[in-house]
């Protein structure tokens, strides 16, 4: 099992501090760097400067906004992010909800499926070298009736991993059936079916296995004696995922959570965050909702819920540690958390 670590805001943190903790994490061995995009800094500069400050971990998109940018565009991003890493880039790629793509981005968020599809798609057009002549449902390249022609990318041709981050059903067949690997969220190893079943429906479409796949799932990590006030920590988090992280109507970790067996919990706790309860929200929380979707607790507890996370079929762990813990105190984390990884020495 291999360990992933997230990059958060650096509008938020040490940038100096930031790149030093990447640095150190890689020395100890962590597999992979993924870059956040949500609404206050983008996924692209970050492993720029990261390409030129690190030698050995990949770095990736955790994720790129389709809606953000043309899929030609994105494409040539990630051909010139894989140039500055020397080929130690993974494309990462989700479709993120309503909110933000309406809200922020200003287009519409409907069939968003459909768009992921077309946009891998015209990116391994450009990965391929191809001249990029597209007629889908959602894009058309080159625009009809217009002065553009179809336009081959200058830049040889490159293999580049896609990940893809889904949630929802249809979404995790599609990945299973089409990309390299599975960006997971609000994923339990005690509720693996929520997610796996649909991902080896979609593997068995495409004729593939999911072994073949790298599958990824974030998890909140937290070690210590005092368990309970680590629980009762995460679950403002949690609280935040089931009410804030979309609209009523559109919320792809409720439903994940809904799915896990969970369905009166997330619901309340969406109707308290709505109503601006938002401690009530956080006290409706129970204790399984933080300690089934992640390792919490003592070391001998944490080592065991790893174990738990790669019999699931999880190959990769993105730790979610304390944000706000100093940088010596991440890396003493980390240091105990790679003795504590399954099948090491």
């Amino acid at each position: 099992m291999k360990i992933s670590i997230s990059i958060g805001a650096y509008n938020r943190v040490d940038v100096l501090g930031m790149v030093d903790y990447i640095q150190q994490a890689e020395a100890l061995g962590v597999a992979y760097a993924w870059s956040a995009e949500a609404w206050g800094h983008d996924a692209v500069t970050t492993l720029g400067y990261l390409a030129a400050k690190t030698e050995k971990i990949i770095l990736g998109t955790g994720i790129m906004q389709i809606s953000a940018r043309t899929p030609s565009m994105t494409a040539m991003t990630a051909l010139s992010l894989a140039n500055l890493s020397n080929d130690r880039f993974i494309l990462g790629l989700g479709v993120s909800g309503p909110q933000v793509v309406e809200g922020l981005q200003g287009v519409p968020y409907k069939y968003p499926l459909g768009r992921l599809k077309e946009t891998v798609e015209i990116i391994r057009m450009g990965f391929r070298g191809e001249k990029i002549r597209y007629e889908g449902r959602r894009f058309t390249l080159p625009l009809p009736d217009g002065e553009g022609k179809a336009i081959r990318l200058d830049h040889p041709p490159k293999d580049i991993p896609i990940y893809l981050a889904t949630l929802g059903p249809k979404s995790l067949e599609y990945t299973a059936a089409a990309a390299d690997g599975w960006l997971g969220t609000s994923f339990s190893p005690d509720h693996a079916e929520a997610h796996m079943d649909h991902l080896a429906k979609g593997a068995l479409s495409a004729e593939r296995r999911l072994t073949d796949m790298d599958l990824h799932s974030s998890c909140n990590v937290a070690i210590g004696e005092n368990v309970q006030e680590m629980i009762d920590a995460h679950k403002p988090g949690v609280a935040f995922s089931m009410g804030a992280m979309g609209s009523e109507k559109t919320n792809f970790y409720n439903d994940a959570f809904k799915r896990a067996g969970y369905t009166d919990d997330a619901l309340a706790i969406q109707r308290l965050w709505k109503d601006g309860k938002r401690q009530e929200a956080t006290d409706r929380v129970p204790d399984a909702m933080v300690t089934e979707f992640g390792a919490i607790g003592t070391p001998e507890m944490v080592a065991k819920r790893f174990e738990t996370y790669r019999d699931a079929g999880i190959n990769s762990l993105t730790l979610r540690l304390d944000a706000n813990l100093e940088i010596s105190q991440r890396i003493a984390n980390l240091e105990q958390i790679m003795d504590l990884l399954p099948d090491r020495d």
